[in-house]
């Protein structure tokens, strides 16, 4: 399994399934650098989206792109799918597994999309499984604004299990899901987004280190220093994970870094 961070959510994971290679593409947010509305209002960290350009690789690894996976896309969640991203792969005419909910808005945009069956454990390319876990995107009056959306476990035979969690705060479901169902990778967001008002929307690095500590494998970050309401960044992680001791389980990529499992 190999696995690409291009920018904010967006990673792509390849691996092989019934002897042909795939390329998996997760919520696509393909702009360029200042082409998405700001996500802050007050103060002086208000600037446009994304506040990075796209890595150098990102052409070459979309390039190899099969299928899509999309956590959730609705109620102005353009950092997920942007449309730039929609553009990628309606004009490749990619298929976007989706969760049910999400299916009639994806195909009225002319995506090819692919429904999942409910939120139980089911077949996924083949000879894979996938489950879908809810995600929590932020608790109170603040959550009641949010498109929550699920993260998914994938599990592919000769590959490691990978837990890719959405955008969610830390719950029960999460917990449950890396202590439980046991992933060898896990895949959270790190980037203590909010707004300017309410609370956290995203784990943030507390979050990120209690999750080494639950997860049995490694855990890689990302969601951060791609959008102007996650002010939790790279360094900063890292110096948790350090004083933690648990920096050798935390992969913080780089946006356009890859790495085998």
């Amino acid at each position: 399994m190999k696995i690409t961070q291009l920018r904010n959510a967006t990673i792509v994971l390849e691996f092989t399934a019934q002897g042909a290679p795939v390329a998996l593409l997760v919520d696509p947010m393909l702009s360029r650098q200042g082409g998405l509305p700001t996500l802050r209002y007050l103060g002086g960290t208000r600037r446009r989206n994304p506040i990075v350009e796209l890595p150098e690789v990102a052409d070459a690894v979309l390039g190899r792109v099969t299928h899509a996976l999309i956590t959730h896309c609705q109620r102005g969640h353009f950092d997920h799918l942007d449309r730039a991203g929609k553009q990628f792969l309606r004009g490749r005419g990619t298929p976007v597994v989706c969760m049910p909910r999400d299916a009639d808005y994806l195909a009225t945009r002319g995506l090819v999309a692919q429904p999942l069956v409910g939120t139980g454990r089911q077949p996924f390319l083949g000879s894979g499984h996938i489950t879908p876990i809810a995600c929590l995107h932020g608790r109170g009056w603040v959550g009641r604004l949010m498109e929550h959306g699920h993260g998914y476990l994938i599990e592919m035979p000769g590959e490691p299990s990978v837990y890719i969690a959405g955008d969610t705060v830390l719950t029960p479901e999460v917990r449950d899901c890396l202590t439980r169902l046991r992933p060898e990778v896990a895949v959270l967001p790190a980037g203590g987004a909010r707004f300017d008002l309410g609370g956290e929307i995203l784990m943030d690095g507390k979050d990120m280190i209690e999750a080494c500590t639950l997860a049995p494998g490694m855990v890689v970050a990302n969601h951060l220093e791609a959008l102007d309401h996650c002010p939790t960044t790279r360094s900063g992680l890292a110096a948790l994970a350090a004083d933690a001791g648990v920096q050798e389980r935390l992969w913080i990529p780089e946006d356009g870094e890859s790495r085998v499992f």
